[in-house]
């Protein structure tokens, strides 16, 4: 019996994939990575007997990155990454252990059918799945074939059965496409990321954003939008005329006529041909036509106009909007939602999918009717060659799915009605008058059949004043004639729908990229969100722009992306060698960015209006340790401190509050200790400004506070205030937070678990002396008499937090309140690990591993 391991990208769609298959007939288990399960059943797979593994990976198994050295902003200069920079897959999420997960389930199998979404990035994760497995797996027999690929567009019985019977292979090309991409934008944004704001942040205070990021597709977004800033900002209102009539076809009626000229600049003019009509008593009916006009069904649906309508009509971000259709799609209820293609396939059931409609109360009607006297066929679309338009693929109702994920499916699903509906049919009426020598016109529109809009009430024609019944020659009494004076408008700001449409037209990012790349503008605080999901650039938006058109247009125009993008087709296609599009495309982008670092001080002129210098920004905090004056906290993004005298700049923790420490120093620099804290629910540190930013030991990295200092005799540093280890993560500490009196706790330096001890004691201090079963530090309390949980009326008591029966009660593990999550990190052993016994130089931890009663003893805090 062959061993077959299948493979999809979600654990969703793992069980969805396997139920099917295996007609639910199957065991279950969790996969060693507690993330992803394995669904195991036997069947036949090409004519022979079989069993099944199914499991998943978590979207990308591999990350491409520089290696080593070229990850420091400091130590590199950002023009070496455009060639001389290394770069190394890494794993995506190392926490997953994907690739020890899958090699741990492919180890032994005959066959590996991939079953990966059928989109470009699928093929990508394909191959990364092949890489972690063919390794382990069983050698081929001559040449067997054991790699399949499975194509498919839907979660349903029909779709995942054909896609099993009908077996190819993984497109290396696609694939290639995608690692090509994933090159260009990691090489090209870093280095110009890191330059514009290591440059811009160490000159200026207030941008408040933590980064000042370029990226091939970001930036022409961003262009697009200050764009139309800028045409609103230098549109001049112009005065321009109308003139209005209206005639009286029946006494209490009237009837308003639209001046065929339809408006006049020039006021002098305007008011000739007002007294030219007014002379006039009468309108006479030169010409009455009328014509049965058509309003066309629309095209199935694809995914730039399912987030058009999302955005414009159901108040949904791309980025929410893709979130929802994927969590619909991997549910069964839709088709997968990342398509160009608005055509649907000869062969496709449109009536299956139809006739799942047919008991919902919004649209059984519709639906029954369709079914009775025949659908129509779709209009012929785009066929982009990648998966059928979205298509609602069984029912739904709006219990089952709540809120945006029931609005979008509604949507979605009124759409596929739509375009197997007829075409909406209206008699349009057109009477021309003449008063004097002018013309005057007015339509009406009657509907003579509503086709598809009865489904999709919001497209229906307006409903519109009736027109009299009138012939050629006929007159009516005016009732009045007057001049109208109004104002051009400026355009508004773009929407999200209208750039979207804009992306889709210069070929700016992919169906699926799209929404990535607006979110990316508005979390980078170069565009905020308006009313009506509009678009407008903040000053650090519009400054960049016009940076980049004073220095290089082609960073900010569509047109080079768009080259690049064609470019990246043609890989796909086979067309293009991977190695000359890479080669080539990074050889332009290093010299433009050689010509933006030569030509900076364009874009700083620009900069030095809107913002203001690093020395005239934030109030007095702590002092420097070198000339002992005031340095400056500045609080905007990224929050930091700044010396004027000696003009440095010292980076600090983001996403909390910076406050004095005690006015306490550094035993190293002689710099004023400052406090970061995420708020009362969660965890603070005091740290040296230098020593954050100038690691003092070898053992420490750049960004860690007191809490992970190795100072052996400093009273802040963890040598002096660390407790055990982490009862959650791996590598972490737990360290007394020395501020948190009267409700003390200590929290991990690693992680955000917090532990809350000791409430109301006098005074928490660490002993020096360890825990003889667990190696923890002691902890020695004392209590206010009056407030003592002591037993016996005691004040004072010296033990371990993990293993002292007298401190039990007063223990409560918890999780940091944090200003942004945070990963809880790695489930490690729930265990204590204290100090040591004895510190190595420099105050290194030297644990020893607990004794197997630490275990059971740490198990009260979960």
């Amino acid at each position: 019996m062959r061993t077959v391991l299948m493979v999809a990208e979600k654990p969703s769609l793992a069980q969805s994939i396997a139920k099917i298959l295996s007609r639910g007939n199957m065991s279950s288990r969790k996969g060693l990575n507690g993330a992803c399960s394995v669904h195991e059943y036997t069947g036949s797979f090409i004519g022979q007997s079989a069993h099944f593994k199914m499991t998943s990976v978590c979207g990308h198994v591999m990350t491409l990155d520089f290696i080593g050295k070229y990850n420091s902003w400091d130590k590199v200069d950002p023009a070496e990454l455009f060639s001389k920079a290394p770069t190394e897959k890494k794993e995506a999420n190392p926490k997953l252990t994907m690739v020890k997960f899958l090699q741990v389930e492919g180890r032994g199998c005959d066959c590996i059918v991939l079953w990966l979404d059928c989109d470009k990035e699928g093929e990508n994760i394909c191959f990364e799945v092949l890489d972690a497995v063919l390794p382990v797996m069983n050698k081929p027999r001559g040449t067997e074939r054991t790699i399949y690929r499975a194509k498919f567009s839907s979660i349903t019985d029909t779709d995942i059965c054909n896609a099993m019977n009908h077996l190819g292979e993984p497109n290396r090309n696609e694939a290639l496409s995608v690692d090509a991409r994933q090159e260009l934008d990691l090489r090209i944004g870093c280095a110009f990321t890191r330059f514009q704001t290591k440059y811009f942040q160490g000159k200026y205070g207030n941008l408040d954003s933590s980064l000042i990021s370029f990226g091939p597709c970001q930036t022409p977004t961003l262009g697009f939008c200050v764009e139309r800033h800028d045409k609103i900002q230098s549109f001049k209102p112009e005065t321009y005329w109308v003139l209005q009539a209206k005639v009286n076809p029946e006494k209490e009626s009237s009837l308003t006529l639209d001046w065929d000229r339809v408006r006049v600049f020039d006021r002098e003019v305007a008011q000739m041909f007002l007294n030219i009509t007014k002379v006039a008593k009468e309108a006479k009916v030169e010409s009455v036509s009328k014509k049965e006009k058509v309003k066309q069904r629309p095209l199935a649906l694809n995914t730039v106009e399912m987030l058009r309508v999302a955005s414009a009509a159901l108040g949904m971000g791309p980025q929410h909007a893709m979130q929802i259709a994927e969590r619909l799609y991997t549910q069964g209820y839709i088709s997968y939602p990342r398509t160009e293609t608005t055509h649907y396939p000869e062969n496709f059931d449109l009536k299956g999918c139809l006739r799942q409609q047919a008991n919902n109360p919004y649209w059984a009607e519709t639906v029954k009717t369709l079914l009775s006297e025949g659908i129509n066929r779709p209009r012929k679309g785009h066929d982009a060659g990648d998966h059928p338009p979205i298509t609602p693929m069984r029912a739904a109702t709006e219990a089952e799915l709540g809120g945006d994920g029931w609005r979008l499916y509604e949507y979605i699903t009124r759409h596929f009605i739509a375009t197997v509906s007829a075409d909406c049919k209206y008699l349009q009426t057109t009477i021309s008058f003449s008063i004097g020598p002018e013309r005057f016109t007015c339509v009406g529109k009657v509907v003579t059949s509503p086709g598809f809009t009865e489904i999709m009430p919001w497209h229906s024609i307006p409903l519109e004043e009736s027109l009299p019944h009138c012939e050629k020659g006929d007159v009516f009494p005016i009732g009045e004639i007057k001049l109208l004076e109004k104002q051009t408008s400026p355009p508004d700001y773009l929407t999200e729908a209208e750039l979207i449409t804009l992306m889709e037209k210069h070929g700016i990012g992919t169906d699926a990229s799209i929404p990535v790349h607006i979110n990316n503008i508005c979390q980078r605080n170069y565009v905020t969100v308006e009313s009506g999901r509009r678009l407008k650039p903040t000053n650090l938006g519009i400054v960049l722009v016009h940076g980049y058109y004073k220095i290089d247009a082609e960073l900010v125009l569509p047109t080079i992306r768009s080259a690049v993008e064609k470019q990246l087709n043609l890989i796909a296609l086979g067309k293009a060698n991977y190695h000359q599009v890479l080669e080539h495309t990074l050889d332009i982008f290093k010299r433009k960015f050689h010509y933006f670092v030569d030509s900076i001080a364009g874009m700083d002129e620009l900069m030095e209006v809107s913002f203001s210098p690093l020395a005239a920004t934030g109030k007095p905090l702590s002092r420097c340790g070198k000339c002992h004056r005031f340095m400056k906290y500045i609080q905007a993004k990224p929050s930091r401190l700044h010396c004027s005298h000696c003009d440095d700049t010292y980076s600090l923790p983001q996403n909390g509050t910076i406050k004095l420490y005690k006015e306490l120093r550094c035993p190293l620099d002689d710099f004023e200790l400052v406090l970061w804290s995420s708020g009362s629910r969660g965890k603070s540190y005091p740290l040296c400004p230098y020593c954050y930013n100038h690691p003092p030991f070898r053992d420490m990295k750049k960004g860690m506070g007191c809490n992970e200092c190795t100072h052996p005799t400093c009273q802040h540093s963890l040598s002096m205030l660390g407790i055990g280890q982490c009862v959650e993560c791996e590598n972490g500490v737990l360290v007394l937070d020395p501020t948190s009196g009267p409700k003390w706790k200590m929290a991990c330096n690693k992680c955000n678990v917090v532990v809350h001890f000791f409430e109301n004691a006098h005074k928490v201090r660490v002993s020096a002396e360890t825990c003889e079963l667990c190696e923890a530090a002691l902890v020695d309390v004392d209590f206010n008499k009056a407030k003592s949980p002591l037993p016996g009326d005691e004040t004072q008591h010296s033990g371990c937090v993990f293993c002292d029966p007298v401190f039990q009660d007063l223990v409560e593990l918890k999780h940091a309140a944090m200003r942004h999550p945070m990963h809880r990190g790695g489930q490690g052993k729930r265990q204590g690990r204290g100090r040591g016994k004895g510190r190595r130089p420099g105050g290194r931890l030297n644990p020893k591993k607990p004794k197997d009663k630490m275990a059971a003893l740490a198990a009260y805090f979960v």
